[in-house]
């Protein structure tokens, strides 16, 4: 974190967008900026991370259930799209940002050598063998709900390009998005109390990358089940202590998830009211929230905080947008966050380069 001041120096420079031209004789606007931008430059850069690690099948963190002997294999063997990037949810979140970057800049693939690779991978064969594992009863619960949030976003961003790869792969991994649909139907009526982790389990960051999808998709039944569920869970939600933030190895803030989601399933008036009462503080013009730090870039969980970062980052802007009266504090906060780490993502540890690239374009595309 040595860095902080020559990144903060570089990141001005680079995602500044309203700031406004002063005359030569007037003195230099040290406004904060309050907005980010994606270009080609960042493009380039997060693209890099996951096409590097798709097809690295080691290290890897399988997290099943082995019923069996049988059960032993490798991570190819058990999932031959999504073996690559240390554990699963990485590889399809890596899918998703490739797939992203693709569509916003065709020129990152001029040779096709990407959509070669995708083709290779994304076959129905692959599929196949990836829906037998969740169909293991083994595995019913496998990577819920933070893989599944992922695999929707990578199925809904593929549905919506006009493209004829994507239109096959979107139709190649269909099984998959309905199993975990069908999965989320049975669960969240059980979910008796949301899970407030900053870590994969968070209900709140599932349900709202869900929820957008179903909103994509145009998928009513699915979109209703989640907006009940989160107004039945988080719908008298009082007093979150962010104060008590992040603990060591987050990458998502209980706090800001919530009140992220909320905006999304009640109307302004009443989420207004709302986190009144749940974020009473982010209401003071004085606000503030530091960023976090990682002392050490090659423990995977202490590396999260930079994703806490990047998280962070979308969730102010997103409840900014929701509430415009909070907008100009809770803007330069989410980009001072976003600044804070994302020069950390260029040769770092596989720690953090297997799926910090994803965090960092999910923040950039949200802004």
């Amino acid at each position: 974190m040595k860095k902080i001041g020559s990144l903060l120096f570089a990141s001005v420079l680079m995602f500044s967008c309203t700031e406004k031209q002063q005359p030569s004789n007037e003195s230099i606007n040290t406004e904060e900026p309050t907005s980010l931008t994606l270009t080609i430059a960042e493009a380039k850069k997060i693209i890099e991370l996951p096409l590097h690690c798709i097809e690295i099948e080691y290290p890897n963190k399988l997290g099943q259930v082995i019923g069996k002997d049988e059960d032993l294999k490798t991570p190819k063997q058990l999932r031959p799209i999504f073996y690559g990037c240390f554990d699963w949810h990485s590889s399809v979140h890596g899918f998703w940002s490739i797939v992203t970057l693709l569509q916003k800049f065709p020129e990152l693939d001029t040779d096709g050598q990407i959509r070669a690779r995708l083709n290779n991978l994304i076959t129905d064969e692959n599929v196949a063998v990836e829906l037998a594992f969740f169909h293991d009863p083994n595995n019913k619960t496998f990577e819920r709900t933070y893989g599944w949030a992922w695999l929707f976003q990578l199925h809904g961003t593929l549905s919506k390009w006009e493209d004829a790869d994507a239109q096959r792969w979107a139709k190649t991994i269909e099984p998959l998005a309905k199993i975990m649909q069908e999965r989320y139907a049975e669960y969240l009526p059980k979910l008796l109390y949301p899970i407030r982790t900053g870590t994969h389990d968070n209900t709140a960051f599932g349900l709202s990358l869900s929820l957008d999808y179903a909103r994509q998709m145009g998928n009513t039944s699915f979109e209703e089940l989640i907006v009940t569920n989160a107004k039945r869970l988080y719908g008298e939600d009082k007093g979150c202590n962010i104060a008590f933030e992040p603990s060591g190895h987050d990458f998502l803030s209980p706090c800001l998830e919530e009140a992220r989601l909320m905006s999304k399933v009640m109307n302004q008036d009443t989420f207004r009211t709302w986190t009144k009462s749940f974020l009473p503080q982010i209401f003071d013009k004085a606000f503030t929230l530091e960023v976090a730090k990682v002392s050490d870039r090659t423990d995977g969980h202490l590396v999260h905080l930079d994703g806490l970062n990047f998280s962070r980052a979308t969730c102010l802007k997103e409840i900014g947008k929701a509430l415009p009266e909070l907008a100009p504090n809770l803007n330069k906060l989410s980009v001072k966050h976003f600044e804070n780490s994302f020069g950390n993502i260029t040769g770092d540890d596989y720690m953090g380069s297997h799926w910090l690239g994803t965090f960092a374009l999910y923040t950039l595309i949200h802004n």
